[in-house]
């Protein structure tokens, strides 16, 4: 089904202007918490597609995991938790799980990390292996509204089996979400399917905006960078940096998650136009700028149409 106008609209209000209006960080600051030494590239692509989708910063996490857990932290005073509270109080949203990994020093650090980001009120993505985090423990998440979960058609295979739920039940996305407690769901497949479940209410929108035909390694990166902007958008929204705070906080993570499922497959589309079967996920990162003025307008960019 075509996105509804109605959330158009509300996906657009996130979107911070550009009219000289905001100093920096007032269009989102990102971090991304990933990068086992066996996957370097998952945690860049998150991240620079964040930059490329219009954050201000992006923030990679890995350096904090080399150090603590290798016990290279001679010249630190700290514990990792102090670091990571005191970086997390610049941040807007916290990614968990591109090249995360699976070891168990990764996985306690991501828990850590994942506990902090909740204490702090931040808006979350999990991803990739963050998703692992989540199979062995629903209870890390559920409950918790202000996130988002990405999982693929094994990983939502995976979530759902835990949480009970059949994942070939036509309702299934917003039956993880229920069984998670309110936590949107970004299932990802042939079109995505973007549900939230909670008591006082229920969304569901399936995202059929046409991608490229070779799904290459490191797309569902750029996808949790790009949700991730999104929501820091939404938090700097929420706080009053532009906009009339017409949207309720509750519904950032859902709109989130709609438009950057949009700009992402749009992205796939124009470098797969490009570069045909031979598309690597690089191909995509130039496009990304790009996609979002094809589905948001050229406005929402901040361009200037006289001047082109």
């Amino acid at each position: 089904m075509t996105v509804p106008r109605k959330i158009l609209e509300q996906i657009k209000q996130l979107i911070p202007p550009l009219d000289g209006s905001l100093h920096k960080g007032q269009s989102g600051r990102v971090g991304v918490l990933g990068g086992a030494l066996d996957y370097t590239g998952a945690p860049f692509f998150a991240a620079i597609s964040a930059l490329r989708f219009g954050a201000d910063l992006s923030h990679n996490i890995r350096v904090f995991i080399t150090l603590y857990c290798f016990d290279i932290n001679a010249n630190y005073t700290s514990s990792p938790e102090d670091e990571l509270k005191s970086l997390f109080t610049r941040l807007h949203v916290l990614v968990i799980g591109p090249g995360l990994g699976r070891e168990p020093y990764m996985q306690r650090f991501a828990s850590l990390a994942l506990s902090i980001a909740k204490s702090q009120n931040m808006f979350l993505v999990l991803d990739a292996d963050g998703l692992f985090l989540l199979n062995q423990d629903p209870s890390l998440i559920k409950g918790y509204t202000r996130a988002v979960v990405t999982p693929n058609v094994v990983e939502f295979k995976r979530l759902s089996e835990k949480l009970g739920v059949d994942a070939k039940d036509k309702d299934s996305a917003v039956k993880v979400s229920e069984a998670l407690g309110g936590v949107t769901v970004l299932q990802k497949g042939k079109e995505d399917v973007i549900a939230t479940h909670t008591e006082s209410a229920q969304d569901i929108v399936n995202v059929d905006v046409e991608g490229g035909m070779k799904r290459c390694g490191g797309q569902g990166d750029i996808l949790s960078g790009t949700v991730g902007t999104l929501m820091a958008w939404g938090k700097c929204y929420e706080e009053g940096a532009f906009g009339d705070r017409q949207i309720p906080p509750s519904r950032i993570p859902f709109l989130s998650a709609i438009g950057a499922s949009m700009v992402t497959r749009t992205a796939s589309r124009r470098a797969y136009f490009k570069e045909g079967r031979g598309v690597v996920t690089q191909d995509m990162l130039p496009e990304i700028g790009k996609s979002f003025s094809e589905v948001f307008g050229e406005e929402a960019q901040g361009q200037d149409r006289g001047r082109l």
